[in-house]
């Protein structure tokens, strides 16, 4: 028996970030969270016809990003608000905090100006370590085209950080 305090709760930072990924707005990202717990909270018993829950909840979030942003295509976004949530040991340097803070600042931006589908993918990738068959059944897309759309991902990424040294 799926139980929302228990199954859907401790998914929210994970569907923040993937909303927020694909919004670009953290205010936008917020709201699609909160409609994703309740579209989910309103499924009542039928929740629990749902084979893997956590795929569900990462699908739909996908999919109202998506929604809400195509109504939203000509609103400008930004990261201003995202805070770096990164832990640092204590043996790194002030000023190696700050390069690994602008590194991920950068990457950020470069994510922004990629395809949706290559932003997903690598957020679910990388940042929240999702295996392909996790990232594919969330995205409704084969492993293989996760796998095509990650590379493209990483080799935008690759190519522009290159290119800025």
């Amino acid at each position: 028996m799926i139980d929302i305090q228990r199954d859907i709760l401790p998914l929210k930072n994970v569907l923040y970030r993937l909303a927020l990924r694909i919004t670009l707005n953290s205010q936008e990202a917020e709201d699609v969270v909160q409609d994703v717990i309740i579209k989910i909270w309103g499924m009542g018993e039928r929740i629990n016809e749902i084979e893997n829950i956590e795929s569900f909840a990462l699908r739909l979030t996908r999919n109202l990003s998506i929604d809400r942003q195509r109504m939203k295509i000509n609103q400008t976004a930004s990261y201003d608000d995202v805070k770096v949530e990164q832990g640092y040991g204590i043996h790194n340097t002030i000023e190696r905090q700050i390069e690994q803070q602008e590194r991920i600042e950068s990457i950020r931006q470069l994510m922004a100006q990629m395809p949706e589908k290559q932003r997903s993918v690598m957020q679910l990738r990388d940042f929240e370590g999702k295996s392909y068959k996790e990232i594919a059944d969330a995205m409704e897309i084969s492993e293989d085209q996760v796998k095509v759309n990650l590379f493209r991902a990483r080799q935008f990424v690759k190519s522009h950080i290159s290119h800025d040294k």
